[in-house]
């Protein structure tokens, strides 16, 4: 089974919701479900298919993506062009863990469902967790504003790190070889430091098969 989030965008125009889709299968560990245009088809969605996290439109045919989003029991993020300031903070206040503005880039969603992913790590497979592990997970939530966690670097984190080149990417595999320890230990490692925001995840696509995950250092950042 994948271990990728499944994504359903909900927007009535349909070639924004294809756009939109494409956007989302561009980032690593992500896939767009079939996108749907209303609330009805939305509910019936969110309960057939177990999305992760749903976009949502605020101008729905048949109702406002601000009703439905109080009425569901997932994640969800706002991808809408109301820009008033009542909407902003209705979203804000039913749960909404993202508000985009439309029109925006594949790399502003791109930013966006990375920084999720952090915060799904940090809140993932932990029963339970620190005051300091809730602070990042919300820091990790504002694209572009992750923040070290503070934490001293292990020496074979700090290696794996000091691995990756500048302007460079690498799989899980090339990186073990390059520090001397298994894929697993490597991959453990890659996905600490994506959590704090010294590794980018991007995918590289093949003539076959899955896309594979690379890892390589954030263009403002450097091994230290």
């Amino acid at each position: 089974m994948s271990d990728d989030f499944r994504v359903l965008i909900v927007d009535d125009d349909f070639h924004v919701a294809k756009l939109h889709a494409a956007y989302v299968d561009s980032v690593a560990g992500f896939l767009a479900l079939a996108p749907v245009g209303s609330t009805v088809q939305a509910l019936q969605s969110v309960h057939s298919l177990r999305p992760d996290l749903v976009l949502l439109d605020v101008y729905l045919p048949d109702g406002s993506g601000l009703d439905l989003l109080g009425q569901l029991d997932v994640d969800a993020m706002m991808l809408t062009a109301a820009s008033d300031a009542v909407s902003i903070r209705t979203a804000l206040r039913r749960g909404a863990l993202a508000y985009l503005l439309k029109p925006f880039t594949a790399e502003s969603l791109s930013q966006q469902l990375r920084s999720y992913a952090r915060y799904r790590r940090l809140l993932g497979r932990q029963h339970a967790v620190d005051q300091d592990t809730i602070e990042r997970a919300k820091r990790a939530l504002i694209a572009g504003d992750v923040a070290p966690s503070g934490k001293p670097r292990s020496a074979t984190e700090a290696s794996v790190l000091e691995s990756l080149a500048p302007g460079e990417q690498y799989s899980a595999t090339e990186v073990a070889e390059r520090v001397g320890v298994s894929r697993a230990t490597a991959q453990r490692y890659l996905s600490s430091l994506a959590d704090d925001g010294a590794v980018e995840i991007q995918l590289r696509y093949g003539s076959t098969g899955r896309p594979e995950h690379r890892y390589g250092v954030p263009a403002r950042l450097s091994p230290k």
